[in-house]
């Protein structure tokens, strides 16, 4: 099992990371796109790197918004498999902008 990251680990990796925020608890974003079918297809390129990481975030859709929240689960926490989910969302948001 992965190693939950403490509160000083979590602010630390939220300094490379745009827009999120958050705590061991979990870490969140949200983004606004121009649409809502661009939205969902956010969300299909994010479902595809869940499924290729074996980890997948949790997403709210409202509209043209999306919300992200990640942790793990099963660790009870955030863990660097959440930040490196986090990560390539930040990659998917930037290349659908």
């Amino acid at each position: 099992m992965a190693d939950v990251l403490t509160a000083e680990a979590v602010r630390n990796e939220l300094g490379g990371l745009a827009d999120w925020s958050g705590d061991p608890a979990g870490i969140t974003r949200t983004v606004e796109l121009a649409s809502f079918p661009a939205a969902v297809t956010v969300v299909d390129r994010v479902a595809v790197v869940a499924e290729e990481l074996d980890h997948h975030p949790d997403i709210d859709i409202r509209w043209r918004t999306l919300t992200f929240r990640c942790v793990t689960h099963s660790a009870g926490g955030v863990t660097l498999r959440d930040v490196e989910l986090a990560r390539r969302i930040d990659e998917i948001v930037g290349a659908a902008r």
